[in-house]
C-alpha cells in the first residue's frame, strides 16, 4: 500500500512472484461469481496487485471450483509503483482488476479513469463510510489502521505512562523515542501525517511538525528501517538493540508479533496508541480495457463474499471490510480496536498531498 502495510504480509507473499489463484461462485455472501456470465469466454483472469496481497491456498482452491476462473496475480511492487504503471498503460491494461489503491491514492486513480463502474454483489453489506465513490466504479476490500504502536516494557520499566494521542507525542517526557517513517516514500509515514493534519487542522499542522521536531521525532526512509532496526517493541528491533521505544505501524502489529512469536506470548509485547491513528480503504477495480470484463466482475464479487474476507486477517494483517466477517481469535485477544480514526476524505488528499508532504518535508526533514 503503499501498502506495505503489511510488514509480514509482505515477508508471506514474497515468494509468489506472479502466480495462479482460482475463482468463486454463489450468492449467499460467502462467495461469489455473478459476473461470469457474460465476457469474453476466457476463463483467465488477470489480478494487477501489490506484493503484499496474499490469500490462502483453500480459499483460491474454492474461488476456482466455484467459478471456473483462474486468476493470474501480477505483482507490481508497492501500491503507488503498481498504479503508476497502470496509468502508464491505461486503455490497454495488464490485467482485468486492480487491487490495492488505498484512500490516499484514490483520486489520482479515479481521475485519471482507470476503472470501468461496476456495483459489485454484496456491496450492501460493506462498513459505513468505506464507499468514496458513488459510480461504484471501485470496491472497497480492507481497512487497516496506522498508529503508534509503543514497547510496553520500555514504560512498564521507566514507570511512564505510554502515549496515547497526537497530543501526547510532543510532550517532553516522549523526547526522542518516536521514530516515523518519510511521508514523501512510505505510505504509513504518509497516513501519520494526514492523521496529524486530521488531528491539528491544515492551519496548525505545520506548528505540530515543528513541535514533534523539536522533541526529537526521528524519520527514516520506510516501515521495514522503523519497525525492525529502530524500535525496541518489535522482535527484530531486540535483536538489533533498538532504541526507539514509539513507532508508526498498524494497530494489527501486536497479534502479528504475537503470531510470529516462539513460544507465543500471553500478552503483546507491544501496544497500540488508539488516539494516533489514522485509516486507510484498500480498494479494487475493475480496468477499463479489461479483456476479460466477466471474469473481473466476478472477481470483485469474490473480494467482498465472507470466504474471502475472513481470510483477509492472518494473509494481509488488515481487517475485513463487509460486517459480518468474523475476525480471528488472535486479533480479537490481541488486536485493538478504533473506534475513532482520523480521516481526511480522498478529494481533500488529492488536491492538498503534494503540498502537503513538501511541507512536512521542509520541516521533518531537512
Amino acid at each position: 500500500m503503499n501498502t506495505t502495510k503489511k510488514y509480514a504480509a509482505t515477508a508471506l507473499a514474497a515468494a509468489l512472484g506472479v502466480t495462479v489463484l482460482a475463482g468463486c461462485g454463489g450468492s449467499d455472501g460467502t462467495s461469489a461469481g455473478s459476473g461470469a456470465s457474460k465476457g469474453s469466454g476466457s476463463k483467465t483472469v488477470t489480478l494487477v496487485t501489490h506484493d503484499s496481497f496474499n490469500a490462502s491456498e483453500k480459499v483460491l482452491k474454492q474461488f476456482t471450483k466455484e467459478s471456473g476462473y483462474t486468476v493470474e496475480l501480477l505483482k507490481s511492487g508497492d501500491a503507488g509503483s503498481a498504479l503508476n504503471q497502470e496509468i502508464l498503460t491505461k486503455g490497454s491494461p495488464r490485467g482485468d482488476v486492480f487491487f490495492g489503491v488505498d484512500n490516499t491514492l484514490l483520486s489520482r486513480a479515479l481521475d485519471n479513469d482507470l476503472f470501468t463502474a461496476y456495483e459489485a454483489k454484496g456491496l450492501d453489506r460493506v462498513a459505513d463510510g468505506t464507499e468514496q465513490d458513488g459510480k461504484h466504479r471501485v470496491t472497497p476490500v480492507d481497512t487497516g489502521d496506522i498508529c503508534v504502536n509503543y514497547d510496553k516494557k520500555y514504560f512498564a520499566d521507566k514507570k511512564l505512562d505510554p502515549p496515547q494521542t497526537f497530543e501526547d507525542l510532543i510532550k517532553p517526557e516522549y523526547k526522542n523515542l518516536l521514530v516515523t517513517e518519510n511521508a514523501a516514500s512510505s505510505s504509513p509515514g504518509l497516513g501519520f501525517l494526514l492523521g496529524t493534519i486530521a488531528a491539528q487542522g491544515e492551519d496548525g499542522y505545520q506548528d505540530y511538525w515543528k513541535k514533534l521536531k523539536a522533541n526529537g521525532v526521528k524519520v527514516v526512509d520506510g516501515w521495514e528501517q522503523a519497525y525492525h532496526e529502530e524500535f525496541s517493541g518489535s522482535a527484530a528491533g531486540k535483536k538489533a538493540k533498538a532504541d526507539r521505544p514509539l513507532v508508526v505501524s498498524y494497530a494489527s502489529s501486536p497479534p502479528v508479533e504475537v503470531l510470529y512469536a516462539d513460544p507465543q506470548p500471553k500478552e503483546a509485547p507491544t501496544g497500540v496508541s488508539t488516539g494516533t491513528c489514522f485509516r486507510q480503504t484498500e480498494y479494487a477495480g475493475l480496468l477499463n480495457g479489461a479483456k476479460n470484463e466477466a471474469g473481473g466482475k466476478a472477481l470483485l464479487d469474490f473480494l467482498i463474499s465472507r470466504t474471502f474476507q475472513e481470510d483477509v486477517p492472518l494473509n494481509m494483517f488488515v481487517n475485513p471490510v463487509v460486517k459480518d466477517a468474523k475476525l480471528p481469535e488472535i486479533f480479537t485477544e490481541f488486536g485493538e480496536t478504533v473506534e475513532k480514526p482520523a480521516t481526511v476524505t480522498p478529494e481533500k488528499i488529492a488536491a492538498n498531498r503534494e503540498q502537503w508532504v513538501r511541507s512536512w518535508h521542509s520541516i521533518a526533514v531537512k
